[in-house]
């Protein structure tokens, strides 16, 4: 069995997430860069940043990578993809990835491929606003700037003042700001592999951006996640496939360089099942990802290598049958000020958790390894609790039940993550 250099760009749960699965083939040797201490329990990391990219270029020449894998969205806005060529690379280009660093850029695509979606309004002139949140009052406005924006780009409110002033401001710094019809229903994910040969939609997924429970506060980049989502029905993927994933297949996939990597179709499903994109990101979520990489079992190196080479169709492999559930612990203050450099509790990092049915684990995110090998917290979502099970309520027992194990002070947590899909928490009134 001949081995093979992965090097895995990114350093959150996702990377993690990620990094377990891959690492589950036995050919891969696992390189990341910069990785966390959860990456550097399944291979090597290199103190080498994302937004690197003369770095990371250099690292996959002397590692002489078999593959690269590129977890965050920066890097693919910056063109790491199109520098690597001709090495293997999972993950698109700079002209796909503007899908997500251009939102003005994806409405564009949507329109040309005719996927449904959220009518709305270009605004580069401040004399030019009162119009457009006019055209959308009655409702509350939604506001998105047209930049990266680590999921702070949007503003959703009924206070047509705040409105003005946030988009007021993306004018001033970004020269331009969306405004969208509010779309009502509700909201899901859908991961999608992609390359020119076709594409896998992987089970969709659900993600909980407040940070308080019942939906309640600031949103966040996301405090837990479950798959799959009850809310899409056989009837509604049916719908999602043939309405947006193959018609925009077959939109990235015309040109010169075809998408290869995943593509995440943000939904938002309405009470007749008619979905609707809310968003595209052109990587995998977070903490959507920690709930989907495992159904791929002991393939996803075959997956991801496959895709990077056009030979997505050739592969037909089946997913694993399980439900998941991630439960996101976040430092206190978190989002606004969140304080860092506190203790971990019961965090033992002694051996690669298992992803076998009927078990959690721990996803590493914003941890720091001390000299001492203490480990601290180091950003505002620390790490996220993964059960999987059965069904999505035993998910839900087995990652609440190993988070219950572990403790930072002033750290809080979502306890209603999988409620609307019918998961049980007798604890939240």
């Amino acid at each position: 069995m001949e081995p093979v250099t992965v090097l895995l760009i990114g350093s959150g749960g996702r990377e993690h997430a990620m990094a377990l699965a891959l690492c589950r083939d036995p050919r891969v040797v696992l390189h990341t860069a910069p990785g966390n201490p959860g990456t550097a329990q399944l291979g090597t990391n290199h103190p080498v940043g994302a937004a690197d990219l003369d770095g990371l270029l250099q690292l996959a020449e002397d590692l002489n990578a078999n593959l690269v894998v590129v977890g965050p969205e920066a890097p693919l806005c910056a063109g790491l993809a199109d520098a690597l060529a001709p090495r293997p690379c999972f993950g698109p280009v700079q002209a796909h990835a503007m899908l997500e660093g251009s939102k003005a850029f994806a409405k564009a695509a949507m329109e040309a491929a005719g996927v449904p979606t959220a009518g709305h309004r270009r605004v580069k002139r401040s004399m030019d606003l009162d119009d457009a949140l006019d055209a959308f009052s009655g409702r509350p406005w939604v506001i998105k700037r047209d930049v990266l924006a680590g999921g702070k780009g949007v503003l959703v409110t009924d206070d047509r003042d705040k409105a003005e002033a946030f988009a007021l401001s993306a004018i001033t710094t970004d020269g331009e700001v969306l405004i969208e019809a509010f779309l009502e229903g509700e909201e899901a994910s859908m991961l999608v592999l992609m390359d020119a040969s076709g594409y896998r939609c992987l089970p969709a997924s659900q993600d909980h951006k407040r940070v308080g429970e019942h939906d309640q506060g600031p949103n966040t980049g996301g405090m837990g996640a479950y798959c799959p989502a009850p809310v899409v029905t056989a009837a509604v993927q049916k719908k999602v496939e043939s309405r947006i994933v193959k018609p925009m297949h077959t939109h990235l996939c015309s040109g010169e360089v075809p998408y290869r990597g995943v593509l995440y179709v943000g939904l938002m499903i309405d009470s007749k099942g008619d979905p609707y994109v809310v968003e595209f990101n052109v990587r995998f979520g977070d903490p959507e990802c920690q709930v989907t990489m495992p159904l791929l079992g002991d393939d996803a190196y075959t997956w991801f290598e496959a895709v990077s080479r056009d030979a997505l169709a050739s592969v037909d492999l089946p997913l694993v049958e399980a439900s998941l559930l991630t439960v996101v612990l976040a430092s206190e203050g978190y989002p606004s000020s969140p304080v860092t450099g506190r203790a971990i509790e019961g965090l033992a990092m002694t051996s690669p958790p298992s992803t076998e049915p009927s078990t959690a684990w721990v996803n590493i995110a914003g941890v720091r390894c001390e000299d001492d090998g203490s480990l601290t917290s180091s950003g505002g979502r620390v790490l996220s609790v993964t059960g999987m099970g059965a069904s999505l309520q035993e998910a839900a027992d087995l990652a609440y039940g190993r988070l219950s194990t572990l403790d930072l002070l002033g750290g809080h947590h979502r306890r209603d993550i999988g409620a609307r899909a019918g998961v049980t928490h007798p604890h939240i009134e």
